[in-house]
């Protein structure tokens, strides 16, 4: 199948569609397929879910821009709504599909406290290990890697990061 006759045919359904791309061979593909059929089942009469093989469509997956498997995107009046790749829980599958009903990006929950207070503990550990080894050599990498850390904890909250984010994410839709 070509890219356009796959969006001519999303065009052409009348319910908005969940695509899952996946491989025979592909272990998470394989996890990913029950987690699918489930929520599927859910959402039967109101989302169409349609496999892709990507072996069998790998120009489909460069036009569409898909680099790994398993990639689940949702498309309303054929239009990209919001993308997943790799294994997804229940809700986050869930999501896909109410962002495929409503046309609008899912909303992000951010990490859990317990991820947020587990990565800046982990972090400044890190931290204090450099700052007892004299941020030298190893140590210097331990600081660059709790710095890291840390701010994997805090990055949803930034505004700094948020603006550069956003400034980035326009430039790339620019030149795609």
């Amino acid at each position: 199948m070509t890219g356009d006759e796959f969006f001519e045919r999303l065009r052409q359904n009348p319910l908005p569609v969940v695509v899952d791309f996946w491989a025979p061979w592909c272990g998470p593909c394989r996890a990913v397929e029950p987690i699918l059929k489930s929520v599927g089942a859910d959402y039967s009469g109101r989302v169409d879910v349609w496999k892709v093989n990507a072996d069998e469509h790998p120009e489909l997956l460069r036009q569409l821009r898909i680099y790994g498997i398993p990639t689940m995107v949702s498309f309303k009046a054929g239009d990209e709504v919001a993308r997943r790749t790799g294994v997804s829980s229940p809700q986050a599958m869930s999501a896909l599909f109410e962002a495929a009903i409503s046309g609008e990006k899912p909303t992000s929950s951010g990490i859990s406290l317990f991820d947020r207070v587990l990565r800046l503990v982990l972090g400044l550990a890190l931290l204090v290990l450099a700052y007892t080894g004299g941020f030298s050599g190893l140590y210097l990498l331990a600081a660059l890697a709790g710095g890291l850390v840390i701010f994997s904890a805090v990055h949803d909250r930034c505004p700094a990061w948020q603006a550069i984010k956003g400034f980035l994410s326009d430039r790339t839709r620019r030149t795609s």
